[in-house]
């Protein structure tokens, strides 16, 4: 374990342009006084005199700046936010995660720029996830590491079956078995019980669950079951605390223990959670069997 946090160390010492422990070397020294005048930074001549691993200003082109380094250290990708941002600017960045890392992951993607982005990436793998709003684009030698992690992902209505696709879908890039359960909420609990009890045996290493309108079925699993669940409130509902917020205070209030909450409709961000822990857990089953 002590081996690994001194290599995860290592890895952000190198993204940022030093040596092993944070000793900075001349160069970066220079580089780090030419990020200091004000204004704009001169991404080229940053790039020039520091260390060839610093990666700065990896691409600016349309005012972009991928950052492909970022799952080296973090263990999570970088996501581009589809919605606000114009066609070009997402195309900007998918050809630097693609060069970078050899894939490119969009979320909330606006159906106008989905054209556009197939046949600007059409020699590549494009995946196309209608119910998740997303897309993911592979560079064709591109290979998706299987973790051992495993999570359930689980929406109380219909409704709330987008949030919760893109929870999957980034989990799923990030190495994990995903297993859905979805339309069991609370207005039919009876429905809940037979799939959670699949669930549950199939040793599932988190749950994320997606809830709109009151947002309650996170509270009601929690309270059944033995692994951290992330709470996923959806802007599902109306009138008074519509549009999640009911259902995010709902969440937050839980006498439940062991019932985390992200914000408002981020799937990006639960999914991203839960696959840290998914993976931290299936890495710890992994060294048991040595």
């Amino acid at each position: 374990m002590n081996h690994e946090i001194d290599r995860q160390f290592e890895l952000f010492d190198q993204l940022l342009g030093k040596e092993p422990f944070g000793h900075s070397t001349s160069q970066t020294g220079q580089a780090e006084q030419g990020l200091k005048s004000a204004g704009s930074i001169d991404t080229t001549e940053a790039q020039q005199t520091a260390p060839p691993n610093a990666q700065i200003g990896q691409s600016s082109v349309i005012h972009t700046r991928p950052d492909p380094g970022r799952e080296q250290w973090k263990g999570a990708p970088e996501v581009i936010l589809g919605a606000t941002k114009e066609t070009a600017q997402i195309i900007s960045m998918a050809h630097g995660l693609l060069e970078g890392t050899g894939r490119a992951i969009i979320s909330r993607l606006r159906p106008e720029s989905i054209l556009p982005l197939q046949t600007e990436f059409q020699a590549y793998t494009v995946r196309t996830l209608a119910a998740a709003r997303a897309m993911v684009i592979y560079r064709p030698d591109y290979i998706r590491k299987q973790t051992g992690g495993h999570i359930g992902v689980i929406s109380a209505g219909t409704s709330d079956i987008p949030v919760a696709e893109e929870a999957a879908l980034i989990a799923e890039e990030m190495g994990c078995r995903i297993t859905t359960i979805y339309d069991v909420g609370v207005a039919g609990l009876h429905r809940l019980f037979g799939p959670l009890r699949e669930l549950l045996a199939q040793e599932v290493d988190v749950i994320i669950v997606a809830a709109g309108m009151d947002g309650a079925l996170p509270s009601v699993v929690t309270g059944l079951v033995p692994v951290p669940v992330i709470g996923l409130p959806t802007s599902i509902g109306y009138g008074l605390g519509g549009n999640g917020v009911a259902a995010l205070l709902t969440m937050l209030q839980t006498c439940a223990p062991g019932l985390s909450v992200v914000n408002i409709d981020n799937g990006v961000g639960a999914g991203i959670t839960a696959a840290l822990i998914a993976n931290r857990v299936a890495q710890a089953r992994e060294h048991q069997s040595q």
